[in-house]
C-alpha cells in the first residue's frame, strides 16, 4: 500500500482551510447555496463590487448538504417534499404554515396558546367561561380552527380578547360556533390586530342558537387587508343579538362577506356601530342578510367612514322578512367617494320599517325596493369630495400624502411628505435555483406542499401572486416573476446587459413625515433610461414581481430631517414620463389632480423592493 501520510495531510489542510473560510465572515463557505449564487452573480455581472449588502441578506442560507438532499427529494416528486415541510422550511428561511396541534387543552384561560385545534371543544358544556386571552400573538401564519366550538352549551361564555395581534397571515375557522347554544355570550375584543392579512371565517355561527349575544368591539383593526367572512351566521336562531363596534377600522382594503347572514331568523337583533370607519377601501357585501326573518331590528350607525373609498352591496337584504326594522343613522358621512347598492332590499317583507336618517352616498341606486315603510331623512346623494392642497399641491385626503409626486420635487432643499416606505413583508430568503425551479409554480400543487390550501391566508396569497405574475404584460411592459435569486440576475441582464445594478432606498427613516430632499443624483446623468424595478410578493419563498418599462428617469436622493437637516436616510426614486396608458382612476391623479398622458409620475422604491439601471 502506497504511503498515504501526504495524502492525509491534504486533507487536513483542506478540513482546517475550510473551518477557517468559514470562520472568516468575510470569505463564506464556498459550498453553501450563498457562495454559489454570488460566483453566478460575478459570471454575469463581472464588474460589480462590492455585492449590495442588501440583497446578500435574501440569500439562501441553506447549505450544501441541504441544498443536495432538498432538491432531490424534488427531483423524485415535488410532494415528497410535504412530510419535510417543517424542516425544510426552518433551514431555508420560508415563511409556511405551521403544524396544527391536534391536542384539546383543559385550561379555560387559554393565555400564549398558539395553533391549537379546537373542534368539538365545549360541546355540550353548561356554565362557565373560556377565555383566549393574547391568544397567537405575533405569529407569522397562525392557524387556528374553532369548528363546532361550543355547540349545544348552556350560558357558556368565550371572551376572544387580544387575539391573533401582531400576526403577518391569520386563518382563523369559526366554523358551526355556538350552534343551537343557549343563553351565554361570545365577545371578540382587540381581535385580529394590526395584522398583515386576516382570513377570519364565520361559517354556520350561532345556527339555531337560542338568546346567544355576540359582540364583536375592536374588530380586525389597523391591518394591510381583512378577509372577513360571515356566511348563514345566525342562521334560523331565536333573539340572538350581535353588536359589531369598531368594526374593520384602519384597514387599507377591509373586505367583508355576509351572505346569508341572519337568514330565517326570529327577533335578531343586529348592531353595527362605527362599521368600517376610516378604512382606505373597504368592500362590504351583505347578500341574503335577514331573509324571512321576524320582526328583528338591523341598525348601522356611523356606517362606513370619512376617508373610505369602496362600495357597498345590500343585496335581498331583509327580503321576505315579517316586521323587520332596518335603521341606517348618518351612514357614510360628509364622504368619500365609494358606490352603495341596495338591491332587492326589503323586497316582499311584511310590514318592513326603513329608516334613513343622515345619508350620503354617491351614486346610490334602490332597485326592486320596499315600496312602503321608507322613511329618508337627510337624505344625501354625494358628489366627489373638493380636493385640498397639501405642500402645494392638490391632494385628495384618501391617498397616503408623499405616495405620488412630480419630477420637480426632486431638488435639494425641497420639503415634501413621504409615505409609509416600510418593508410590512415577512423575513423570507431565495430558494436556489435549482429548488425552486423544480416546485411547481400552481396555487394548488404548492398548497399541498406547503400545507396551505385554499381556505387559508397563506393559500390565498400563494393563488395572488400567482394570478398576478401570469397576467398579461401592460403595452411596452416586460416583466417576470423571479423565483429565485437567480432567476432576478438574468431578467435584468437580459433588458440591462451585464453593468445592471440594484438599488433600493436603503432605510425606513423618514416613513410618514415630512423630509427635507437633500442631495440628488440622477442615474445615467438624469437622462431618460432604462431599469427593471422589483417589488416582493407575499410567497412562501422570495417571489419578485419585476417588470421593465419604457421612459424612465431612476434618482438617489438624500433625505434628512426637517428639524436638524441631516441625514436619515437614503432614497431611490424613479419617474414614469409616460403614463397615457394609466387609469384615469389611478391613486397618482387622484392626488396629483391630473389625468393619464399629461403628466409623469414620480414614486419612491419602498425598503425592500429594488430598481436595476445601469451603473453610474
Amino acid at each position: 500500500m502506497p504511503n498515504m501520510q501526504p495524502f492525509i495531510l491534504i486533507l487536513l489542510s483542506i478540513s482546517f482551510s475550510l473551518i477557517a473560510t468559514d470562520a472568516n465572515a468575510a470569505s463564506p463557505n464556498p459550498f453553501t447555496a450563498k457562495a454559489a449564487l454570488i460566483r453566478y452573480w460575478d459570471r454575469k455581472i463581472p464588474n460589480q463590487r462590492p455585492h449590495p449588502s442588501f440583497l446578500l441578506f435574501k440569500l439562501s442560507p441553506l447549505s450544501a448538504l441541504d441544498c443536495t438532499t432538498y432538491s432531490s427529494l424534488l427531483s423524485s416528486n415535488p410532494s415528497s417534499l410535504t412530510p419535510h415541510i417543517l424542516t425544510f422550511c426552518s433551514a431555508a428561511h420560508l415563511l409556511c404554515s405551521p403544524s396544527l396541534t391536534s391536542k384539546s387543552p383543559k385550561d379555560s384561560n387559554f393565555a400564549n396558546y398558539n395553533n391549537v385545534n379546537f373542534t368539538n371543544y365545549g360541546n355540550h358544556i353548561h356554565s362557565g367561561q373560556e377565555s383566549f386571552k393574547n391568544y397567537s400573538k405575533s405569529q407569522l401564519v397562525p392557524i387556528d380552527v374553532f369548528t363546532t366550538y361550543s355547540k349545544d352549551s348552556v350560558s357558556h361564555d368565550e371572551a376572544f380578547k387580544a387575539y391573533s395581534p401582531n400576526g403577518t397571515i391569520i386563518t382563523d375557522n369559526f366554523t358551526s360556533y355556538a350552534s343551537a347554544a343557549v343563553d351565554g355570550s361570545g365577545d371578540f375584543t382587540s381581535y385580529g390586530r394590526s395584522s398583515g392579512v386576516p382570513l377570519l371565517n364565520f361559517a354556520n355561527y350561532e345556527t339555531g342558537s337560542n338568546g346567544h349575544t355576540q359582540n364583536f368591539t375592536s374588530y380586525a383593526t389597523s391591518n394591510d387587508e381583512a378577509l372577513l367572512s360571515f356566511l348563514q351566521y345566525s342562521k334560523q336562531s331565536n333573539a340572538v343579538p350581535s353588536v359589531f363596534t369598531s368594526y374593520t377600522k384602519n384597514n387599507s382594503i377591509g373586505i367583508s362577506n355576509f351572505k346569508g347572514y341572519g337568514e330565517g331568523a326570529n327577533n335578531p337583533l343586529d348592531a353595527f356601530k362605527k362599521y368600517g370607519t376610516d378604512d382606505k377601501i373597504s368592500h362590504q357585501n351583505f347578500k341574503s342578510y335577514g331573509d324571512h326573518a321576524t320582526a328583528g331590528t338591523q341598525s348601522f350607525s356611523s356606517y362606513r367612514g370619512k376617508l373610505d373609498d369602496g362600495d357597498s352591496v345590500f343585496e335581498s337584504y331583509g327580503k321576505l322578512g315579517n316586521n323587520p326594522t332596518l335603521e341606517f343613522t348618518t351612514y357614510g358621512k360628509p364622504i368619500p367617494r365609494g358606490t352603495d347598492h341596495f338591491t332587492g332590499y326589503g323586497e316582499a317583507a311584511t310590514d318592513p320599517k326603513v329608516n334613513f336618517k343622515t345619508y350620503r352616498g354617491m351614486p346610490t341606486e334602490f332597485k326592486t325596493y320596499a315600496k312602503t315603510g321608507v322613511v329618508f331623512k337627510d337624505y344625501h346623494n354625494s358628489t366627489i369630495p373638493p380636493l385640498v392642497k397639501l405642500s402645494s399641491k392638490p391632494v385628495n385626503k384618501w391617498v397616503e400624502p408623499g405616495k405620488f409626486f412630480r419630477e420637480g420635487s426632486l431638488n435639494e432643499g425641497t420639503v415634501m411628505p413621504i409615505p409609509d416606505i416600510r418593508d410590512k413583508m415577512p423575513e423570507r430568503s431565495f430558494l436556489p435555483k435549482d429548488i425552486s425551479g423544480k416546485l411547481p409554480f400552481d396555487a394548488i400543487e404548492l398548497g399541498k406542499i406547503f400545507n396551505a390550501p385554499a381556505g387559508t391566508g397563506l393559500g390565498r396569497a400563494i393563488a395572488d401572486t400567482i394570478s398576478e405574475c401570469e397576467r398579461a404584460s401592460s403595452r411596452g411592459e416586460t416583466k417576470r416573476c423571479t423565483t429565485s435569486a437567480e432567476d432576478m440576475i438574468d431578467f435584468a441582464v437580459s433588458v440591462l446587459g451585464n453593468d445592471a445594478v440594484p438599488r433600493t432606498t436603503e432605510s425606513a427613516g423618514g416613513s410618514g413625515t415630512n423630509i427635507v430632499i437633500g442631495k440628488v443624483k440622477g442615474i445615467n446623468g438624469g437622462r431618460v433610461t432604462k431599469s427593471v424595478s422589483c417589488h416582493q410578493s407575499l410567497f412562501p419563498y422570495l417571489v419578485y414581481y419585476c417588470h421593465s418599462v419604457p421612459k424612465v428617469r431612476v434618482y438617489q436622493a438624500e433625505i434628512l430631517s426637517v428639524e436638524s437637516k441631516k441625514k436619515i436616510n437614503q432614497g431611490v426614486a424613479i419617474c414614469h414620463l409616460d403614463t397615457s396608458d394609466w387609469s384615469a382612476g389611478h391613486g397618482a391623479f387622484v392626488a396629483l389632480g391630473s389625468k393619464p398622458g399629461v403628466i409623469e409620475v414620480c414614486h419612491w422604491i419602498f425598503e425592500g423592493d429594488l430598481t436595476w439601471a445601469a451603473a453610474d
